[in-house]
């Protein structure tokens, strides 16, 4: 099972609809997708209409008081799969911060290892927290969503610091992947924020254009692919998708 964070420090920039999407289009390739909800304001539960207090959550896995398959629940989608969270995250972080008679930072490493998929998608939050380093540190790959504007580039900085931390620490074969352009117009102050961005990381070479069926599809609850597959951005995420694969 191949493990991918998604993150940036940065709110805003396309993280719950990275992992949205290409985990959708990944089953397209007849892939079995697990995501799981890192993110203690439980965007993607919404998404999936999962978000709840009645079920184990992403806390519960984390706590090691139950298994990480029992807190799977399945979506509508064939072969798309989620954990989900809510604001008992926010507890249980410092829970594993303050535990200090077990290891901190390998608990999702531990818990996924009963679980059969081809991919695992963790959606992180915009911080570096117990819970995002047990993302990393469980980790393949790491996939940054980047936004142009004047603070991209703090964000990608430090988020490639934290690669490298948990790397040298816990992780030696975490990868960083890549970052992956959304909201991306094609005008001057864009092209020139890709060149810089260039320059600096490497860069995926689709970019995820801009819609405003984006926004629209967190309203509908159903991916691009189907709630508008002839956007710009459903078609950008199929592109991507396809780039991963093929390495």
């Amino acid at each position: 099972m191949k493990k991918i964070t998604i993150l940036n420090l940065k709110g805003g920039v396309g993280k719950t609809m990275t992992a949205i999407n290409f985990a959708y289009y990944l089953t397209k390739h007849h892939y079995r997708v697990l995501v799981i909800d890192c993110d203690k304001q439980g965007n993607l539960s919404k998404f999936f209409n999962a978000y709840g207090y009645e079920k184990p959550t992403t806390a519960s896995v984390i706590l090691g008081e139950r298994k990480a398959a029992e807190a799977i629940q399945p979506t509508k989608y064939e072969n798309l799969d989620i954990i989900t969270t809510n604001m008992e995250l926010v507890t249980a972080d410092k829970k594993v911060m303050m535990d200090t008679a077990r290891q901190q930072w390998n608990r999702f490493q531990k818990a996924l290892k009963e679980l059969d998929y081809d991919f695992c998608i963790f959606d992180c939050a915009p911080d570096i927290n117990m819970i995002t380093i047990n993302a990393l540190a469980a980790s393949d790959e790491v996939i940054i969503p980047a936004k142009v504007d004047e603070w991209t580039f703090d964000g990608v900085d430090e988020i490639i610091r934290q690669i490298q931390s948990v790397q040298e620490e816990f992780n030696p074969n975490l990868t960083f992947r890549g970052c992956l352009l959304t909201s991306y117009r094609n005008n001057d102050v864009n092209n020139q924020g890709l060149e810089l961005l260039q320059t600096k990381y490497k860069v995926f070479d689709t970019k995820i254009r801009w819609s405003e069926k984006a926004d629209e599809m967190t309203f509908v609850r159903e991916p691009l692919s189907i709630y508008s597959p002839n956007s710009g951005a459903a078609r950008s995420y199929k592109k991507f998708t396809k780039e991963y694969l093929e390495g």
